[in-house]
């Protein structure tokens, strides 16, 4: 049976989602169920979901629905990898904050978990086109990647450089693994 590694660019996600619609929130979507339905009868070994935790002070509420959004992954067994938020000024004034690290951090696990022979197949949740020397590892190591990636966010030659499966996340897909109310209350009385 194959075995699967999920690594989630949880900044690339959160944007690609925007993408399809600026109400969408990754704090709302089934990351669980939506990768037990695409690696179906292969074995998950691991997911990594890298991000960088939002400033409290800056915006308490979206702070307290990340941290309920942490805790509903880390208590379904995603391993949560903290990066850094750092602090741009821009050019009229205003601050934003940029995640650091995020995508060195994503490569290094992936070629760790290569290295350390375990997994078959990455299943990498980002369109960004500095994946593609990873791709070109990984293949080299004689895995495979997979790719999970939204239409207008996605780097051509990363789709080009991924010769096996590409999993396309649209509309349908995101009202299909989207959790209500209702599901998160359940989720949340199974894991207490």
């Amino acid at each position: 049976m194959e075995r699967v590694s999920v690594y989630i660019d949880g900044e690339n996600f959160y944007y690609g989602m925007k993408s399809v619609n600026p109400m969408y929130t990754d704090f709302k979507f089934d990351f669980k169920n939506y990768i037990n339905y695409i690696t179906k009868n292969r074995k998950l070994i691991t997911i990594y979901y890298f991000v960088a935790p939002l400033k409290q002070h800056l915006n308490p509420e979206m702070y307290k629905k990340q941290q309920k959004m942490f805790s509903r992954l880390q208590k379904e067994g995603v391993t949560l990898i903290l990066c850094k938020r750092t602090k741009r000024e821009q050019e009229d004034g205003t601050e934003s904050h940029k995640i650091k690290e995020d995508d060195i951090r994503l490569a290094l696990q992936m070629q760790k978990d290569a290295y350390d022979n375990k997994f078959d197949i990455a299943l990498l949740f980002s369109g960004d086109g500095d994946f593609i020397p990873l791709q070109e590892f990984i293949r080299e190591k004689g895995k495979r990647m997979e790719l999970v990636y939204f239409e207008n966010s996605v780097s051509i030659g990363l789709l080009r450089s991924c010769s096996f499966k590409c999993y396309k996340i649209d509309k349908k897909i995101l009202n299909k693994f989207f959790l209500r109310e209702k599901a998160i209350k359940k989720i949340q009385r199974k894991t207490n």
